[in-house]
């Protein structure tokens, strides 16, 4: 499947990347391999194959949870498409009742 130079915009757009014309050029041809690669995934899959998540059995593979350094909150918010008090903005899914 090839992908056009406007779908690879589209995809960077919706992951919020700004591409050169030679991004988009450079890109095009390895995504589309991408999604060729998957397409081979899915022709081998068969029915009698069970799914899995992961080739080896593992057991409570989680990493200790602890605390590290984050991004600075200015930069986090630099980046966000609009911000609200130091936050965030997002629309409001919930009506308020009243």
């Amino acid at each position: 499947m090839a992908l056009s130079d406007a779908e690879v915009r589209h995809v960077a757009s919706l992951a919020r990347l700004a591409l050169s014309d030679a991004e988009v050029a450079e890109l095009a041809p390895q995504l589309s391999a991408i999604l060729g690669y998957a397409e081979q995934v899915g022709e081998v899959a068969a029915e009698d194959v069970p799914a899995s998540t992961h080739p080896f059995p593992l057991a409570n593979v989680l990493r200790p949870d602890e605390r590290r350094p984050s991004l600075p909150r200015e930069d986090v918010l630099r980046a966000a498409p609009e911000v609200e008090e130091d936050r965030f903005a997002v629309p409001r899914i919930v009506a308020e009742e009243g």
